[in-house]
Parts: structure tokens; C-alpha cells; sequence
């Protein structure tokens, strides 16, 4: 077999993949939602907001001014201080100085050596919190005046346990234009949204229980949950170990036979996950391996399905050109038009830079460099440090 041929079935290959990550991209674009709207400020359950906080001088005070302001009454804001080094405390505390009613600032408690130390700081949260539903923050995102009473309607209106929202991504730099879309990306191409909310109806019954949990995705960034769900499933101490503890909590509210539903964040959550490219390198770095259940197997067919679909057709269009491979260069122009297509209606979804939908496979060629690295330090025992802490 040539060169040439082979070449040939890796972009049929790629052609046919991303014809079917077509369909799952459409689907989600009607059906991973929006919060829904406010129908009324009555009969408001009480909603207790907390926010882990380690090292976030940058962010925290954003982030609790648009809490601050927020046009829902009856909730409570949580902020524990998770031995943070910088100025953080200071900023939270005369916040809560000026707004006692509303802001509460907790000093985290030691970490105990069997815990990570955000779902150990969520813990801690989860117990001082009164209200009906509880909402887990990032400290990095920003909320509407609007997306508190939003998040009350959606738990009322979609009758569900749970909810996860997806951030509309504040992106300045080259770096965080290029890869952190590619994340979205992979969610809204492989997950059909709407099977994280109910079972696909084209399962058989006896396998849907089984195969429920393989349809769970969260965003750590926003979480909420009804109270007495988030206690069944035992709170952040049934993730304490959890790297990928979002994902985790969506699988133990399935397991318990709760339903969660995932929501776009356009016009309602804000996030900036890191400020440059070495910050996002190491982000990314603690937990990218976890994401694949640590299946090194596994990784290495994503990586290696990433390069030809995602890098080959960029490549092979300008030497079919030249040499005049026709059937090369349809395939492999097909396969770059319907990628750059994919990443418009992204673009313009969540309000992106349409120009970086030509940067994909440099962002694809960053996610290897950096699975190179999670490799590493895999097999050599490495744990990465993420905010003064080993991992």
C-alpha cells in the first residue's frame, strides 16, 4: 500500500468523523439551553452561593460586586478563604464589612491529606450553607444581575436536581483565543447536551441504567445543586479524591437517580479561566490525563485521532495542490472547510474571534506538547503544583 493511499483513507476517515460531529454540533446548538427566564420573584427558595478561594486577589473582588448586585432576594454568599498567600482575604473581608445582610467570609479549616483541596473547601461550604439550593462559584467567573433568579426558574421550570452552566469565555490573549475554545469545541461535537438531562430514547431499556453515567459532563466553574440531592449523594466528600470532581458529582447525582441538565452561559456567566499561556499550560496540566479516567491507551487514540483529523487535512491541502492529487485535495479541503464552519458557529455562539478558527490546529498541536507532558509526568511520578499545592 502507498503513501498516498493511506493518506487517502486517513482523510476519508476524517471527513466521515467530522460529518458525524456535525449532526451532535447542530443538535446541541438548539439543545444545550440557556438558563431560563425569571417568571416571578415569588415563593424565591433560599440560595446559599459559595465560593472557594485560593490565591484570587485578581478576581474575587469582580466577582462578588456582580453577586452583589444581583436582582434575586433571598440568597446568601459564602466566601472560605482557602489559606490563600495573597491579598484575598483582605478584599473579601471589607466586602463583607460593607454588607453584612449578604457576605459572610470563612477562614478554611487545614487540609487533611486524603482530600484535594477544592472539593475539600467545597466541603466546607456545602456544610455552612442554609439555603434550599446551593451554588459552587469559581472565584475566576462573573454573573449577571439576572443569572440568580435565572438559575431558581431553570431548577423550577426543567424539574431537575442538579445543573452545570457552561461559561461564556472571556478571551484576550493569542493563546487563550486559540486552545481554551477547543475545549467547548470537544463538548459541543462529541455530547449531545440534551442525554445529560434525559436517556437517549434510541437505547434499549435494559442498557439505559447501565450506560447512564457514560452521558455525564459538568463545568466546575457553575454548579448548583437542590439540598437534599447534593446530601444523598454525600456532598464533595464522595469526590475528596477527584481531581475532575464536576464531572464525578454529575455522575453520583445519575447514579442516585437524579436528573441534571447543562446550560449554555451567553448573557449569564462570565469566566477568564487564566490570564496567559504558562498559567493555562499548567491549568490544564493537573487535570488533562483524569479527563480520560487515566486510560493512557485511551489518550493516546485521542491524540492520535486529534492529529488526523484535525492537523493532516491543514497540511496535505497545499501538497495535493501542488502536485495536483485532486481526489487529495477535495478531501482534504472538505474536511478543512467543514472544521472551519464548525468553529464559526462556535465563534459566533459564545462571541469568540471567528479569525482564530484558522488557529485549530495550532491549538490541537499546544494539547499535544502539552499530553507529552501529562505523559511524563504520569509515568515518573511528577505531581504538578497548581496554586502552591501538589496535585
Amino acid at each position: 500500500m502507498s503513501l498516498l493511499s493511506v493518506i487517502n483513507g486517513l482523510l476519508v476517515f476524517a471527513l466521515i468523523y467530522l460529518l458525524a460531529t456535525s449532526v451532535v454540533l447542530l443538535r446541541n446548538r438548539f439543545e444545550l439551553t440557556a438558563l431560563r427566564e425569571p417568571n416571578g420573584y415569588e415563593n424565591q427558595p433560599r440560595i446559599s452561593i459559595c465560593i472557594p478561594a485560593r490565591n484570587e486577589e485578581q478576581n474575587i473582588e469582580r466577582l462578588l460586586k456582580s453577586l452583589l448586585q444581583q436582582e434575586y432576594k433571598n440568597f446568601e454568599i459564602l466566601v472560605l478563604d482557602d489559606h490563600s498567600e495573597d491579598n484575598t482575604a483582605a478584599i473579601v473581608k471589607s466586602l463583607a464589612t460593607e454588607h453584612p445582610d449578604l457576605l459572610q467570609f470563612h477562614t478554611g479549616e487545614k487540609k487533611p491529606e486524603d482530600w484535594l483541596g477544592k472539593p475539600w473547601a467545597c466541603h466546607q461550604l456545602g456544610k455552612l450553607a442554609s439555603g434550599d439550593l446551593i451554588l459552587f462559584l469559581d472565584a475566576d467567573t462573573s454573573l449577571h444581575p439576572d443569572t440568580v433568579a435565572k438559575i431558581s426558574s431553570s431548577f423550577r421550570e426543567d424539574q431537575m436536581h442538579m445543573l452545570t452552566v457552561w461559561p461564556q469565555q472571556r478571551l484576550r490573549t493569542f493563546w487563550e483565543k486559540t486552545v481554551i475554545p477547543l475545549v467547548y469545541y470537544a463538548l459541543v461535537t462529541l455530547l449531545p447536551a440534551i442525554y445529560v438531562y434525559r436517556d437517549p430514547r434510541w437505547m434499549p431499556k435494559p442498557f439505559r441504567n447501565k450506560f447512564r453515567t457514560a452521558f455525564s459532563a459538568a463545568c466546575g466553574q457553575c454548579l448548583a445543586f437542590k439540598r437534599e440531592a447534593y446530601e444523598v449523594i454525600g456532598g464533595h466528600e464522595s469526590v475528596k479524591e477527584n481531581i475532575v470532581e464536576d464531572v464525578e458529582l454529575a455522575k453520583q447525582i445519575k447514579k442516585a437517580g437524579f436528573r441534571i441538565r447543562m446550560y449554555h452561559g451567553v448573557e449569564t456567566v462570565q469566566c477568564r479561566m487564566y490570564e496567559n499561556e504558562k498559567a493555562m499550560f499548567n491549568g490544564f496540566r493537573k487535570n488533562f490525563l483524569a479527563g480520560f479516567g487515566y486510560s493512557v491507551p485511551l489518550f493516546l487514540i485521542a491524540a492520535l485521532l486529534h492529529l488526523v483529523v484535525f492537523v493532516l487535512p491543514f497540511f496535505v491541502i497545499p501538497f495535493a495542490w501542488y502536485h495536483i492529487y485532486e481526489q487529495l485535495f477535495f478531501l482534504s479541503a472538505a474536511s478543512v472547510g467543514i472544521i472551519l464552519l464548525h468553529r464559526l458557529i462556535l465563534s459566533i455562539w459564545f462571541r469568540w474571534d471567528p479569525v482564530h478558527a484558522f488557529t485549530h490546529p495550532v491549538g490541537v498541536l499546544w494539547f499535544q506538547r502539552l499530553g507529552i507532558r501529562v505523559l511524563f509526568d504520569y509515568f515518573s511520578g511528577t505531581k504538578p503544583d497548581w496554586k502552591g499545592r501538589k496535585v
